[in-house]
């Protein structure tokens, strides 16, 4: 636990130095501007692993290369896109919100450092599985989830901040599921259930963060626009909605076919569609980051629906068309709306959708599209998955093009 101590030393847990003294020393800061803020290095590393790993996966699904992994190709690529990737994009995005929720010093410097190490040791070791063996790969690459989940539950309870402890809980049950993922791929050798549990924790994420901030940050652009009418905010109804939608997940997860999956599925997509009408998106719709806030959010309900029909019309709707609805569009639009959107704003710059923004949402929705045409049309798989494959990999390259500058260097915040 000497590396949890270590991060609240820097953010000030459990500390008697005055505020102004901790804030003149974060200032003081003049090593390398990618550890002055956790979105810095986690979302540079989550761009170049998502380019990466996309990159190998069709190599590697062809016989072309050979990865000492223990993982089948499938699960790897499954496992680095969610926990990889996903993680790195989920790090960044919480050690920049939670100063917000607790008023108190980002985890940064030294501390910040080690926990990226720690998060890139994981995916040594799950890239070299073979080689060290199952049970150290899998220690190393779940140590980064449980180390981050003692990080949140410390800053939120120092603070007694205990309306976000939920996010502690979720992130510490994507790390229960990464290591289910271990277990299930060394027993069977297809970690299945694992994947759609680790998917549903990921979509409950976006149901939850992106269902506060799209409205919050929607009410901030029509405020300044001067239209009267805003969004509603996240309230008990919301509440109920998530609620529900976890069931559907979890039935989901337990049965993908199934009457009972398929109602309690669309019914969820239904209700978070409604959760949805009530943000005022079309009125937002001029603004590109916001109007990526709400496509991400309407994918992550599409694929509710998805899934639904898959499990009452299966010989129709394939499975994979609802996986990767949710994979490809929710998560990956979302988290590229919430690293664009993050970067602009923390490192000093309007928040305005460049040409080269909008490229990388154009190129991700493209990726989507192939990859569900690739589910619905087997038998032209291998040319889908090039598209899908390359327009993911335009995405990222972009992406890196346009923020890697901005997070590598000291700018701003």
């Amino acid at each position: 636990m000497r590396i949890i101590s270590t991060f609240a030393s820097v953010s000030g847990a459990g500390s008697q130095r005055l505020p102004r003294a901790s804030a003149a020393r974060s200032r003081a800061w003049r090593g390398a501007a990618i550890l002055s803020r956790g979105l810095r290095p986690f979302f540079l590393a989550a761009g170049v692993w998502a380019l990466i790993g996309i990159a190998l996966w069709p190599l590697i699904l062809m016989g072309k290369i050979a990865v000492p992994t223990a993982f089948s190709a499938i699960d790897w690529h499954a496992h680095e896109m969610i926990f990889g990737s996903g993680e790195a994009v989920l790090a960044g995005f919480l050690l920049t919100a939670i100063p917000n929720w607790t008023g108190r010093l980002p985890v940064a410097r030294w501390p910040l450092a080690a926990l990226a190490v720690l998060w890139g040791a994981g995916r040594i070791a799950v890239l070299t599985s073979d080689w060290i063996g199952r049970p150290a790969a899998a220690i190393l690459d779940v140590a980064f989830l449980i180390v981050f989940v003692a990080l949140i539950a410390q800053e939120v309870t120092v603070v007694r901040n205990w309306r976000n402890l939920k996010v502690a809980g979720l992130v510490l049950a994507l790390a229960l599921a990464d290591v289910a993922f271990h277990i299930e791929d060394a027993h069977s050798g297809l970690a299945e259930v694992s994947t759609g549990a680790t998917l549903g924790v990921l979509v409950m994420l976006i149901l939850l963060i992106g269902g506060r901030v799209t409205p919050s940050f929607t009410g901030n652009w029509l405020a300044k626009a001067g239209v009267s009418q805003r969004p509603v905010p996240f309230g008990r109804a919301d509440g109920v909605v998530m609620a529900f939608s976890g069931l559907a997940l979890a039935l989901w997860v337990a049965a993908p076919e199934g009457a009972l999956t398929g109602t309690l599925a669309l019914g969820a997509g239904a209700a978070n569609f409604w959760r949805l009408s009530r943000w005022r998106g079309l009125a937002a719709r001029r603004d590109a980051l916001l109007l990526v806030l709400h496509a991400g959010f309407f994918l992550a309900a599409l694929g509710f629906v998805a899934a639904g029909a898959h499990a009452l019309w299966p010989s129709r709707i394939p499975y994979a068309a609802g996986v990767h609805v949710w994979a490809v569009g929710a998560i990956g639009v979302m988290t590229l709306a919430m690293m664009t959107r993050a970067t602009l704003g923390h490192s000093g710059r309007a928040l305005v959708a460049s040409k080269g923004t909008q490229f990388v949402y154009l190129c991700v929705v493209a990726a989507l599209i192939a990859r569900v045409a690739m589910a619905l049309a087997p038998e032209f798989a291998m040319p889908l998955l090039i598209v899908a494959s390359g327009a993911w990999i335009l995405a990222f390259t972009a992406f890196l093009a346009v923020y890697g500058p901005m997070l590598a260097r000291r700018s701003g915040p």
